[in-house]
Order: structure tokens, then C-alpha cells, then sequence
């Protein structure tokens, strides 16, 4: 990048001031989603921000219709704004707010619609009456900066709304017949829903192919999240026997295995602290140079992330440096010789254990990890299984399902073997793609050693420990954390049980 003046001075970086910024969230907790919660009779406030008419030029309508437009909307009084933004962070920082959107693109009425298609019986009826533009295709269609609230306590709401000078609109009621009524016209949530998600299959032809394709835009809304929790778990810090302020020091310890590119290192530590183990830090070097030899550490926890950017593909690198430098691998065969160590690969790890066949030693036909099947890198969060098993870590959560994130490209898991020849300690809820995001054989999530020592998974419970973690948690637990720790506890007391 340069910058030529005409003195015919070069700046390699252009003469332009970038300015970064950050805001403060006092409460991760307090976050408001899109999703309308499906309450019928609240109602749904129209919020503008801008204090200007109702404009189309820039909208999505007018790209649709080939228009550009002159004037498009803007913020006329920006002290007005600041304003209006202040009088909403209080109402959820009350937990006032059930729900909310901005209006983007689309206008008020594509908001309106996203905030029905995630729930399947969610619906509202539209009263445009209040709204100072009668003409619905501007009232609707206009992207003039704003927000939609969805309230249960209108009253309360509307009154700190007022005390605070901001002007606001009930524009409609939550209703449970999946329909948005606007005065003669009634849209079917689900159609709309489909027909808004057909332009993300029509590009996913060109990547995934149209049996994939085809399959996600099929499944999409037959797959929803659903959970399980074992009866008797109450995610209570206190319950569980951890201080997430703790001084005093832990009698296990675990050393997180770090390669050049790997990412998951903090989160992992964190979880495994968090239950009560001391957590050291040992990078490959480490281990190659001699310094570590992992003879005091009774877990190892290889973390997700991209070994050496994946060039030889997912974990190859990362295993080349273990079977080819003689004090690594001296290290690694020691640990896993001994009765008393457990292992856990997430992602990256998970890959790397599978190549270097940690989990199935005896099997002369390995498993292996594939590309997706999908051809591309999966992101996202799904629904997952723990099914009976005698894995250390997972096996107190058999017969629970639950969510948690996957972020991989090569996370097929390829079986060559019958089923009943591997220990399964986690499945993907759902066979078929996207629930299955990669399409393992069997929709393995992830497998444990014979003994249940050691455990190699694709999911990433280590950035789920939380209930914020998840993409959507139970509206009715009121959990500290999620069952998953549960996972790196059970590890902590089988460790201190062989120590003892």
C-alpha cells in the first residue's frame, strides 16, 4: 500500500487517520437477542432514531427495483440519538427487553419478519396506525436508523421511555399462530422464512454442491435445538465446588500442548483451572528441546486452533513434530505408558491424536479425519449427544444432550471399521447435514480409548462452559455454568484420586 505526493514523496502507508474504538459491556449476561420470545400479548415498540421522514434512496427496495434513489435517510439530531441509545441500555440493564432488531436492510418489515423466523410458532399482529408515513411502502420499506423492542411490562417501559423525552410506537402484539397480519395481508412465517433463506442455498450450490445444498435448506428447520440435562444438575458454581477466585493451589496438574498456530490454548486453560487443576503451558519446543518432558503432569490437553496453518493439512505438521524429533516422541510414548494420565484433543488436537493413533492403538486399520463433506469450513452451533460411555470425562454425562460450537474443516470422522468396533463419547444429534456438520460416519463427534482415559472430540465444550457461551441456553435454568465443566471436574477427581 503507498501514497505518492506530487513532490513525488512515497509513504508506504496511506496518509489517512484510522481510528479504532471499543465499547464497555458491564454485563455479558444482559444481551438482548432477535428472536421474539413466544409470549403472546406482549407487544412489539418501534424506536426511531433518526428523527428524519421516511426515505427510500439506498434501501434494499430500491436495489430490488433497480433504483438508486437522491436522498438517502439520516440521523437529523445525533444528541437525540446518543439519547435514545442510553434510554434502551437501561431498559436492559432492568431485563425490560425481551427481544430486539434494528432496522437494516429491508426496513421495518424485514425486521418484523427475522424476528418471527427463529421460533416456528411465533407470529405478529401489525398495527400501522400510529405510524407518522401512511404510505406503507415507505413506512415499511425505509431504512431509517431505529430499533424494534419487544416488551412485557408495556407500561413501565413506555413510562421510563417518556420520563426520558424518547418518542416510540407500539407498532404490534406477539401472537402464536405464526402469521405477520399488517392489515389485509397475512405472511406465513414458514414461507417467508423459506424464502428468505433461499438465497443462502443458491450460494451454498456453488460451494457444498446440490445434494448438501439441498439437504441444509431441507433441514434447517427440521433440526432444532434440543436439550436434555441430567435431572439432578444445577449449574451452581458453589454447588459444584468451584471458586472461580481461587488461591489456593490445585493438587492436579495438566499441561496444555501448544503448536505455532493454535488458538483454543486460553479457553482450555480456563476450564481446566476453573475445575481445580494447575495449568502449565508447554509449547512443542518444549518438548523437542528437552526442557519438558511431561514426567510431572497427569493430564495433556492438545487445544484447537491451526497447527502450522494447516499446510500439510489439519494436524499432519503437528505430528510430523512429534514422530520426528526423538525427545517428543520419548516424552509422548512415556506419558501414555503410564496407568495414571489422562488426554483430551479438541479440534485441532482431536485431529492430531487421531493421526498419530493415540485413541485406537491396537486397531490396524486406523481412523482418519477428512475434509467436510460439505467442502468448506463449518462454524456453528449444534445440537450433540452423549451417549453411554467410559470416557474419564464424559461418562457421568451419558443420555444428556446439549449444544456446543464447532469450528473445523477436516472434521469427518472416516470409520473403516464396523460400530461397535469404537467407543463413542459424543454424536452429533442429527445424522443428516447440517446437524451432522461434516458427515462423520456414524455422526461421531468424538471417540475414547478403550480404558476411557483418553479422549479425542470435535466440538469445542471448552467455549461452552457458559450459558452466554451458547448461541441459545434454556430461558428457564438460571445456571452459572454449563454441564460440560463437568467434563474437566470429572478429569480433576479421577487425577486426584490416583494421586491420593
Amino acid at each position: 500500500m503507498t501514497q505518492k505526493y506530487p513532490d513525488g514523496k512515497v509513504v508506504y502507508s496511506p496518509g489517512t487517520v484510522i481510528i479504532s474504538a471499543i465499547g464497555e459491556c458491564s454485563d455479558i449476561q444482559k444481551t438482548v437477542k432477535t428472536a421474539l420470545i413466544p409470549q403472546e400479548g406482549t407487544r412489539v415498540l418501534y424506536l426511531d432514531f433518526s428523527k428524519d421522514t421516511a426515505k427510500l434512496a439506498g434501501s434494499s427496495l430500491y436495489q430490488v427495483l433497480n433504483k438508486v434513489g437522491q436522498t438517502p435517510p439520516t440521523v437529523v439530531d445525533a444528541t437525540y440519538f446518543a439519547k435514545a441509545f442510553e434510554a434502551v441500555q437501561q431498559l436492559i440493564s432492568q431485563g425490560l427487553i425481551l427481544a430486539g432488531h434494528d432496522i437494516s436492510s429491508g426496513g421495518i418489515l424485514t425486521a418484523l419478519l427475522e424476528m418471527c423466523f427463529p421460533n416456528s410458532t411465533t407470529g405478529i399482529q401489525v398495527d400501522a396506525s400510529q405510524l407518522p408515513e401512511k404510505d406503507l411502502i415507505k413506512a415499511f420499506f425505509s431504512e431509517n436508523p431505529g430499533i424494534l423492542i419487544q416488551v412485557a411490562n408495556t407500561g413501565k417501559v413506555e413510562e421510563m421511555l417518556a420520563n426520558a423525552g424518547i418518542d416510540f410506537i407500539s407498532l404490534g402484539e406477539v401472537t402464536l399462530n405464526g402469521k405477520l397480519q399488517l392489515a389485509d395481508h397475512s405472511l406465513d412465517i414458514a414461507e417467508w422464512r423459506d424464502i428468505w433463506y433461499r438465497s443462502s442455498y443458491l450460494l451454498d450450490r456453488k460451494q457444498s454442491g446440490e445434494k448438501l445444498a439441498l439437504e441444509r435448506f431441507t433441514n434447517y428447520k427440521n433440526q432444532p435445538l434440543q436439550y436434555s440435562f441430567s435431572p439432578g444438575w444445577e449449574g451452581k458454581l458453589a454447588k459444584l465446588g468451584l471458586d472461580p477466585f481461587r488461591t489456593k493451589k490445585g493438587k492436579a496438574t495438566a499441561a496444555i500442548i501448544r503448536e505455532k498456530g493454535v488458538n483454543g490454548d486460553r479457553e482450555m486453560a480456563y476450564s481446566l483451572w476453573l475445575a481445580g487443576f494447575e495449568v502449565k503451558d508447554v509449547h512443542m519446543t518444549d518438548l523437542i528441546s528437552g526442557r519438558e518432558d511431561l514426567s510431572g503432569v497427569q493430564m495433556i490437553v492438545f487445544v484447537g486452533g491451526f497447527s502450522n496453518s494447516d499446510v500439510l493439512g489439519s494436524a499432519k505438521g503437528w505430528a510430523g513434530a512429534f514422530l520426528y524429533n526423538p525427545k517428543a516422541k520419548q516424552a509422548l510414548d512415556a506419558f501414555y505408558a503410564r496407568p495414571d494420565t489422562l488426554s483430551l484433543g479438541v479440534c485441532n488436537g482431536c485431529q492430531l491424536m487421531i493421526e498419530l493413533g493415540l485413541i485406537t492403538p491396537d486397531h490396524t486399520e486406523k481412523p482418519k479425519m477428512l475434509h467436510n463433506a460439505s467442502h468448506k469450513f463449518e462454524s456453528g452451533f449444534v445440537n450433540v449427544t452423549v451417549p453411554e460411555n467410559k470416557s474419564v470425562m464424559l461418562g457421568s454425562l451419558s443420555g444428556q444432550r446439549l449444544g456446543v460450537w464447532v469450528a473445523h474443516g477436516e472434521g469427518k470422522f472416516a470409520l473403516p471399521k464396523a460400530e461397535n468396533a469404537y467407543h463413542f463419547a459424543m454424536k452429533y444429534s442429527y445424522a443428516a447435514y447440517p446437524g451432522n456438520p461434516n458427515g462423520s460416519d456414524f455422526a461421531t463427534a468424538g471417540i475414547t480409548s478403550a480404558d476411557g482415559r483418553h479422549l479425542a472430540i470435535m466440538p469445542h465444550i471448552e467455549r461452552s462452559i457458559k450459558p452466554w457461551n451458547w448461541a441459545q441456553y434454556p430461558s428457564d435454568r438460571h445456571d452459572e455454568v454449563t454441564p460440560w465443566i463437568e467434563a474437566f471436574v470429572n478429569a480433576k477427581q479421577w487425577v486426584e484420586e490416583k494421586l491420593s
